[in-house]
């Protein structure tokens, strides 16, 4: 599957429970998730974890979930770290993908919870089921950047695939 998208947000989680904040770019560091984050400073509840490292979501599902069920859930409020744009995140678990300069690794999707109907709406459950986002894997450390591109390693030439830390 060939795809070219990109991150139109970006949003990291300083504390557990709390709001997200908007920023341009992040830093993502394997093994530790996303500098500024709560996951990165090692306080998350649920313990560290690979496909805890980051999560993505659809800017499409956001939109679809107003048209389709007249819910609107702002990208903020989805609770996830990168909002993409023409990317087709389901068909990403237990692949390799690219973005900007940083490899991920889908590792499964990011069902809706209990705990983000209690800070949105409980509709967002049912409504989300299979389009909650994806939880990724950090394998190269690098800047991620609002505007950044999404694109499936297959994409990309094979000498720009290795997983060398940036200059």
């Amino acid at each position: 599957m060939v795809f070219n998208g990109q991150i139109s947000s970006i949003f990291i989680r300083p504390e557990p429970s709390e709001p997200v904040v908007e920023i341009a770019q992040v830093l993502a560091v394997p093994g530790k998730g996303l500098e500024g984050d709560y996951y990165f400073a090692g306080i998350a509840p649920k313990g560290i974890e690979p496909a805890r490292e980051i999560t993505l979501i659809e800017k499409e599902t956001l939109q679809a979930l107003e048209t389709e069920h007249k819910i609107y859930l702002s990208p903020a409020e989805s609770r996830r770290n990168l909002i993409t744009e023409n990317v087709p995140l389901n068909h990403l678990v237990g692949k390799e993908f690219r973005v900007g300069n940083v490899t991920l690794r889908g590792i499964r999707l990011c069902e809706p919870c209990a705990h983000l109907a209690s800070l949105t709406q409980k509709d967002v459950l049912p409504a989300l089921v299979h389009r909650g986002g994806l939880r990724a894997q950090i394998l190269t450390i690098g800047i991620i950047c609002v505007g950044d591109t999404v694109s499936n390693l297959e994409n990309i030439p094979d000498e720009e695939v290795a997983h060398a830390e940036p200059d």
